[in-house]
């Protein structure tokens, strides 16, 4: 029993009364955190979901972007594929800002991805393929599609983490600190009774002298 109770303490009223107090805000401090928890945990697989559904989509659309790469590599060889390529200006733009799930901050990504047609792309269309047109407007809906994923997947990361420590604080507090806190005030509250016991003994036992002296 004394390796479960908080040691160094002394058995008086002012430290009891500390206890006491520590106990009950450890008692509402474990159960905030088992709602906070739960509450992460529901968070999780709802974004999960979601995780599931944009891996998917990528995947898709990734197989069509390159499936018709691979076409238009066929059809007007490497080195002109490269061209093109070397010739299409930046779309993307992306900003990320953040938003709080629980006291966990995740990222919110804000971006801009351009749909252009062949003549914004950059590159000339008499000497390309419509088999590269298709891959460069599928290549720039994936991309939408990863900056999503990107951010859900992020977020599942770092809830995560959070789920993972917030379960090891309930433990903590539910097998470690609390039993300590309850097993420290009920030694106390023994060795409480048995002074106030010997206390009163020995006050008996100085009348009872008192009155055989008068």
């Amino acid at each position: 029993m004394a390796q479960e109770m908080i040691e160094g303490i002394n058995p008086t009223r002012m430290e009891l009364l500390k206890l006491k107090q520590r106990e009950k805000l450890a008692i509402k401090g474990h159960s905030l955190l088992k709602e906070k928890r739960n509450a992460l945990i529901m968070e999780f697989f709802n974004i999960l979901e979601r995780v599931k559904g944009s891996r998917e989509n990528v995947s898709e659309k990734l197989k069509d972007a390159y499936k018709d790469l691979t076409a238009s590599q066929i059809i007007m060889g490497d080195l002109a594929v490269k061209k093109a390529a070397m010739s299409v200006k930046e779309s993307v733009n992306v900003d990320i800002e953040s938003r709080s799930i629980m006291g966990v901050v995740v990222p919110v990504m804000d971006y801009d991805v351009q749909q252009r047609n062949i003549v914004e792309r950059g590159y000339g269309f008499m000497d390309t393929s419509v088999k590269l047109d298709e891959a460069a407007k599928e290549f720039e809906e994936s991309l939408a599609l990863i900056i999503e994923l990107a951010e859900v997947e992020k977020t599942i990361i770092l809830l995560a983490s959070e789920i993972e420590s917030t379960k090891r604080r309930v433990n903590a507090l539910e097998h470690i600190i609390i039993p300590r806190i309850k097993n420290t005030v009920k030694y106390i509250e023994m060795r409480l009774e048995e002074m106030d016991r010997e206390n009163f003994v020995r006050l008996k036992m100085i009348k009872k002298t008192l009155e055989m002296e008068a």
